[in-house]
């Protein structure tokens, strides 16, 4: 057996070439907790942690304990909840980028970042939406912040709008190959009209967050109602087959003349996320998500747990991305001679996916309003 330094090493190592293979790892979790105990300047020094997201159920979590919050809370009182909430959340993300601060120096912007979402009850409301992401960028004050606006048709329009107006965007809630497609259209569109204002667009960054682990969920209860040998021997294939897919459309797009052009002037690449990448089938590998969805340059978006056991037993053997994109083309066409209806699985998804953000943030409110 090996001894614990031994096993460290180890258990480091493994996060080490993940993060040499092209993939930025970045913990889905945050926390006042965290932040004050140097548990998340930790992750930074021992687990090639380099970056941060946070979403509205993240933060339910972490306001949970309101002891932590005391003193800014009392501050705060008489003010509305929604604007206590963003108080709260903006100072946690303040904190958190100055942590990742010489991460986003060393790599020049690529990395270091910390995302916060708009609130998701705006989610089919553009310039309302528009309007939140300026004003969460001016609470934050750090130039590594990523603002998070979910991938809606609404969104959509809000997204080329906060990136015209210099504002780097993490877009989140993408599902569907199509709704991708347009992802990257309204980042360009953005990138253009930010040239054409005469903004430094070398400044502007973006990831594109294609959730993973609840297409399986979706697709493997379809498949199990269907019940035929050929479909119940695509369970667990459709997220992973789903990201592959997203990633030959990432490289499509940066070989365009049009995404060429915008280089040329500096534009950065939108990279692909890889977020809900915890496993919630425990018939599947809890690094299956992790391993599977390996290339340059992807982010990898974890949960604690997920770290934790990529670090003890996960596999970083290089890209296993870019040899399998026919083969996961393939599988999507196999899904839909199955019965898999791929459209209506990701609306689904999509709708659910924005109603668990909305009942998230009644519980921040529930937490808040009962810790004032």
């Amino acid at each position: 057996m090996a001894k614990a330094g031994q096993k460290g090493r180890t258990m480091e190592n493994r996060l080490k070439e993940l993060h040499d293979h092209g993939v930025s790892i970045w913990l889905d979790d945050l926390s006042r907790a965290r932040i004050e105990s140097g548990e998340l300047a930790g992750l930074i020094e021992t687990s090639s942690v380099t970056g941060v997201t946070t979403n509205p159920t993240i933060f339910a979590g972490a306001f949970k304990d309101m002891s932590l919050y005391g003193d800014q809370l009392a501050g705060l009182k008489g003010q509305p909840t929604d604007e206590i909430i963003r108080q709260l959340m903006a100072t946690d993300v303040k904190a958190a980028c100055r942590i990742f601060a010489p991460v986003y120096q060393q790599t020049a912007g690529y990395d270091g970042r910390v995302s916060i979402e708009v609130a998701p009850g705006l989610a089919h409301d553009a310039a309302a939406t528009t309007a939140q992401a300026t004003l969460l960028r001016d609470m934050v004050g750090e130039p590594n912040v990523l603002i998070k606006i979910p991938a809606t048709k609404e969104g959509l329009t809000a997204i080329t709008d906060t990136i015209a107006g210099g504002i780097s965007v993490n877009v989140t809630l993408i599902f569907s190959l199509a709704r991708y497609s347009e992802v990257i259209d309204a980042y360009l569109k953005g990138l253009e009209r930010a040239l054409d204002a005469g903004l430094d667009i070398a400044r502007i960054h973006s990831v594109a967050s294609f959730f993973v682990s609840r297409v399986d969920t979706e697709v493997d209860k379809r498949l199990a109602a269907i019940g035929t040998p050929e479909a119940l021997r695509l369970q667990g294939q459709a997220a992973v087959a789903n990201a592959r897919a997203a990633y030959a459309l990432y490289l499509t797009s940066i070989d365009t003349e049009r995404f060429k052009a915008l280089a040329a002037s500096g534009a950065n690449r939108q990279r692909p996320l890889w977020a809900s990448t915890g496993t919630k089938n425990p018939a599947y590998k809890d690094t299956l998500y992790v391993d599977d969805l390996i290339a340059r340059p992807c982010v990898n978006t974890m949960p604690q747990a997920t770290l934790d056991a990529f670090a003890d037993h996960g596999v970083a053997g290089g890209d296993t991305i870019t040899p399998h994109m026919e083969d996961a083309r393939a599988t999507l066409a196999a899904l839909g001679d199955a019965g898999v209806d791929y459209d209506d699985v990701t609306a689904v998804l999509e709708t659910e996916g924005v109603a668990k953000f909305i009942a998230s943030w009644q519980d921040l409110i529930d937490a808040v309003e009962a810790g004032a």
